[in-house]
């Protein structure tokens, strides 16, 4: 099958898969813990509904297919040529809490054991409360319902922004963030939609600034911050895996958009079948620029805090 085939699977696939779901958004009933995701995350009500649709879906699909899903891992058909990396609800808990910041995330590249998130040729991301929705091709730019327009912003102090706290233990995590949370407080805005997709299309649109996603380098640098994540995760260190990335990325690539991980690294080298993630990505290359340098002053000062000092936390 032809990329723009499997694009067109795609586009179907988040149609159903925001069909299934749309009926429980802001259900009570949907909260229900039904057991934990193949990573480790708690599976609630709506996620077993979403899972259930892309399993039939793969099921009835005209070719062989493997899937890559938060809840299941990997599911894989003998002779599968494509590989697609699904989020069928990213945002679970914004979707529970019947909010804008929800979405279908799927993203395909052609399959192999090695695959990274710079083979991706296909993502989707569709929101499930609007219906609102974002594709973009490798190479043949993105088509969205909304105005692309990204921000000229290069002001911290303006930052528009957001980060995300499922997972992260909320001590490490404003100790690191929090500095910019106060530059930006007044001058700009801090959010937390609860959505890696829903949040870097923003920044496709210019509604946000940028994605500041640190959790990996905290669990990796700060002194004993990977056994406090474990211990919230359940042993798991809860931050963004490709599934949830995937697809965005795609989109701000092909918008030329900067995006690496905390460290600054490129992340199309980061495997698809891969482990946690972390994502730092802006409307510019400046203010990339900006926000990596803040980040690389604040985890210096907190190297050098004194022991018991409590890591030189911002309150």
């Amino acid at each position: 099958m032809t990329a723009p085939a499997v694009e067109t699977l795609c586009v179907e696939l988040a149609g159903r898969l925001r069909e299934a779901v749309l009926p429980a958004l802001g259900s009570h009933a949907a909260r229900a813990h039904s057991g934990s995701s193949a990573h480790g995350d708690i599976t609630f009500g709506l996620d077993e509904l979403a899972e259930a649709e892309l399993e039939a879906f793969a099921a009835e699909a005209s070719i062989p297919l493997a899937v890559l899903s938060e809840d299941r891992g990997v599911v894989e058909q003998p002779g599968a040529e494509w590989l697609l990396v699904v989020d069928p609800v990213d945002g679970t808990r914004p979707a529970l809490a019947g909010l804008e910041g929800a979405c279908v995330s799927i993203a395909a590249a052609p399959n192999a054991p090695e695959a990274t998130l710079g083979d991706v040729e296909v993502g989707v991301v569709l929101e499930l409360k609007s219906g609102r929705r974002f594709v973009a091709r490798r190479g043949g730019g993105v088509e969205a319902d909304d105005p692309l327009a990204p921000s000229a912003n290069e002001d911290l102090s303006r930052l528009f922004w957001a980060a995300g706290f499922r997972g992260r233990p909320a001590e490490d995590l404003t100790a690191v963030i929090g500095p910019l949370i106060d530059r930006s407080s007044v001058g700009g805005g801090y959010f937390d939609p609860g959505s890696a997709a829903f949040i870097l299309t923003r920044v496709a649109t210019g509604q946000l600034d940028a994605y500041v996603d640190v959790g990996p380098r905290i669990a990796a640098e700060l002194p004993g911050a990977e056994e406090r994540a474990r211990t919230l995760g359940g042993g798991e260190i809860l931050c963004n895996r490709p599934y949830d990335l995937a697809a965005a990325l795609l989109v701000l690539r092909e918008l030329g958009l900067p995006a690496t991980d905390a460290w600054g690294r490129p992340l199309e080298g980061a495997p698809l079948r891969g482990g946690i993630v972390s994502c730092l990505a802006a409307a510019n290359d400046a203010l990339h620029a900006e926000l990596l340098a803040a980040l690389e002053e604040r985890f210096a000062e907190l190297e050098t805090a004194p022991s018991g000092a409590s890591r030189n936390l911002p309150y």
